[in-house]
């Protein structure tokens, strides 16, 4: 994966504010997705796909429904130190 690709997907402010509710509630569907973002469905799985596609989140199906999470935990410590560094620079 080329670098500039996976870190684009950090650059959108709704793809951080979906990665962002994934690292605090650890898996949700796309329903409350768009609860939390106030966005269409529609519009959070065209971003759901950049972060499938970019292997940032990963998700399995019950039912009719989809629950989302981060990958691994290798993307939660990129959140995690970044938020960290944020709140630093203040």
């Amino acid at each position: 994966m080329r670098w500039p690709i996976f870190f684009d997907a950090f650059g959108n402010p709704t793809r951080l504010k979906i990665l962002l509710a994934l690292m605090e509630a650890g898996e949700l569907c796309t329903c409350d997705l768009s609860a939390i973002t106030k966005l269409s469905v529609s519009a959070i799985s065209h971003q759901l796909r950049i972060l499938k596609d970019r292997k940032i989140v990963t998700y399995r199906k019950d039912g009719k429904n989809v629950f989302y999470r981060l990958d691994d935990d290798h993307i939660t410590e990129i959140l995690r130190v970044t938020l960290e560094h944020l709140s630093e620079v203040r």
